[in-house]
């Protein structure tokens, strides 16, 4: 058998490497025209908290989709790849003067080895009036080691990584007997997919090595300290496909992190990035068939895109599940 998947960030590489746990007989191709640093996954602060309003088709499916996606983190940081894959065990707080909903979160209170109320002295751990808070204790993967680290298992398996640009699924080089569709923001044009919308991020990586435990604030503050620098942001900007830094944008996160963590001034600025997260209010998990341009034969399609901001966190939930979908697609398929 062969299978394609079609895009090379986190996503995709979570969902190949699925597909070869599962069928380590068949032959696997990831088809991308961009890789690593060039994906918005490199760009991830990468820590394991998916948001309180991430959706999949049911609350129960989405629960195991971020069950899944723990464990997949958490048996890596327990093995001896951890430091090759980067994941590592991070703790941190989130604090707000607004609301006690804004810390609490339903998804992962029960999953995660720690997840309480913070103390009155651990809310004067950061400059702020801060009324309400949480202390967890979670994983962060730093996508720029796991992406190579990952794509390298997958050729080491037997993998196979084909540069090339997908303008249309109907029109693939080969034919395979399910292609994966992991194309993030991509699929808006693949897919014509309307209900796909960015949410443009921008961040800062600093270097300030004191920093070992991650903050979030109001007003999407945040400070996660990752393997070689730690990451400041940041924004959420919704429909904007601006991809250039902004000053003004950098200038905000600087003074809403430097606020909470004056030591952070004398961090030095390493680089600023941007990113348009994936976002869809519901993340598409689905099957679909499709005919070929060619000769009309059909294809079978599994989705899996449109995670927005919670790629990282949740990609190996999904990429299981689309597995089980391309599995369902194969039942009386002769091959097997």
């Amino acid at each position: 058998m062969h299978f394609g998947i079609v895009g090379s960030g986190i996503v995709g590489l979570t969902t190949a490497l699925e597909l070869q746990n599962n069928f380590p007989n068949a032959k696997v191709t990831i088809l991308a025209d961009r890789f690593n640093e060039d994906t918005t996954s490199y760009m991830a602060a990468g820590i394991f908290r998916p948001s309180t309003s991430f959706m999949g088709p049911t609350q129960e499916i989405t629960q195991q989709w971020i069950n899944d996606a723990f464990h997949y983190w958490d048996d890596i940081r327990r093995s001896n790849k951890a430091s090759l894959a980067g994941v590592c065990q991070l703790s941190g707080y989130i604090f707000s003067s607004t609301s006690p909903s804004i810390v609490r979160n339903h998804f992962i209170e029960k999953l995660l080895p720690i997840y309480r109320k913070a103390t009155e002295e651990e809310l004067k751990l950061c400059q702020g009036n801060w009324k309400y808070g949480s202390f967890f204790t979670t994983c962060v993967t730093e996508s720029r080691l796991f992406l190579p680290y990952g794509t390298q298992k997958f050729k080491e398996a037997g993998g196979v990584v084909l540069f090339h640009h997908v303008d249309s699924l109907k029109t693939l080089p080969e034919k395979y007997d399910v292609v994966v569709n992991c194309t993030g923001m991509g699929a808006k044009e693949l897919c014509g997919d309307q209900q796909l919308v960015p949410i443009r991020g921008q961040m800062l990586k600093v270097r300030a090595p004191w920093i070992k435990t991650a903050f979030y604030g109001d007003y999407d503050t945040y400070i996660v300290p990752g393997f070689d620098t730690v990451t400041l942001g940041g924004c959420r900007q919704y429909d904007s496909y601006n991809l250039d830094v902004c000053k003004y944008d950098s200038m905000a996160i600087k003074e809403r992190c430097y606020n909470m963590l004056p030591s952070l001034k004398k961090a030095e600025v390493v680089r600023e990035l941007v990113g348009l997260r994936p976002h869809r209010s519901v993340v598409r998990v689905e099957k679909e068939i499709m005919q070929r341009s060619v000769d009309g034969s059909p294809i079978k399609i599994v989705h899996n895109y449109g995670h927005g901001g919670y790629g990282v966190t949740t990609a190996p939930g999904t990429a299981k599940y689309a597995v089980k979908l391309v599995r369902e697609m194969l039942v009386g398929n002769s091959k097997l």
